[in-house]
């Protein structure tokens, strides 16, 4: 009986060394799970720092493709109504070039484009960049074309308004042979006299001739008569058909009376007359006759009275 109480003493020693190794195998066991989950943490947290830097860059890329995309556009449209050629270009290619932003603008607004959709659009948008600059480098031709074009028509119109300009010139009449004589009337002015006495004139008389002209076409020619008196007047009555005129050079000129002479072309006409006579008294002096066809000065007399 005395042997057992040793092995009494040992039973519990035993236990306690039992439930140390256990205690040690759960901290152990909690130490292991502690790792584990803080591993997968870090995990989760590297992944999701890739996911949004992924993210990060497709947006980038995709607002890149918007803009590069943008620009495109811009330029096709700055084309449009610039050259009637190019426009009719556009419009014929019209279908194409819509086909190819239809599919840019899906692959743009898809929220979950893939890398080889935004590789498709750099394609596209890269052939309608291409297609661009060859639009814009047929508009600089066409302006250098324009350009040329402009300036021979401005050419040819210059020469053409030169030539119609010497053509009018050449139309214009040529007076010639002109006298101016004064006339004093007698017997109710039944009977004609040359003077040259102030005081006996009762009429200037201008005769003169028209040169043949080859150019001009036959009919009536309306020739303007100025007679100025020994002051530099000139002598007028609207009575009379006075009145005023543009000269050749554009300004405002007034006239004593007006003359229709009937033209025959390639013929002279001989002798023409026109009369002035006024109720005033002629003074003394010098008395000068112009006269004026198409606005030019085709010819000039003169008559002193004494």
């Amino acid at each position: 009986m005395e042997d057992a109480k040793p092995e009494t003493t040992e039973q519990p020693m035993r236990n306690k060394r039992n439930n140390t190794w256990i205690y040690a195998v759960i901290i152990v066991l909690l130490l292991g799970t502690n790792v584990y989950l803080f591993l997968q943490k870090n995990n989760v947290t590297k992944e999701k720092s890739v996911v949004t830097q992924e993210l990060k860059q497709v947006s980038s890329s995709k607002e890149a493709l918007q803009n590069e995309y943008n620009a495109s556009l811009a330029r096709l449209d700055d084309l449009t109504g610039k050259n009637a050629q190019l426009d009719n270009q556009l419009k014929a290619k019209n279908s194409e070039l819509a086909k190819t932003k239809a599919r840019i603008q899906e692959i743009l607004a898809k929220s979950n484009a893939t890398e080889k959709e935004f590789n498709e659009a750099r394609g596209l948008i890269r052939k309608l960049n291409v297609r661009i600059a060859d639009y814009e480098k047929q508009i600089v031709v066409l302006k250098e074309k324009n350009t040329q074009l402009t300036v021979e028509r401005d050419s040819v119109v210059t020469n053409n308004s030169a030539l119609q300009e010497k053509v009018n010139l050449a139309k214009v009449l040529h007076a010639s042979n002109i006298r101016m004589t004064a006339i004093d009337l007698r017997k109710g002015g039944r009977k004609e006299k040359e003077t040259t006495k102030a005081k006996r004139v009762d009429l200037l008389r201008v005769t003169f001739d028209i040169d043949e002209n080859r150019i001009a076409e036959s009919g009536v020619k309306e020739l303007k008569i100025c007679i100025i008196n020994p002051d530099g007047e000139l002598l007028s009555n609207a009575a009379l058909g006075s009145g005023s005129f543009k000269t050749a050079q554009g300004q405002s000129k007034f006239f004593s009376v007006s003359k229709n002479v009937s033209l025959q072309a390639d013929l002279p006409v001989k002798d023409i007359n026109v009369d002035w006579q006024q109720s005033a008294e002629y003074e003394k002096g010098a008395y000068t006759v112009e006269i004026y066809h198409e606005g030019y000065l085709i010819g000039k007399g003169s008559v002193s009275l004494r």
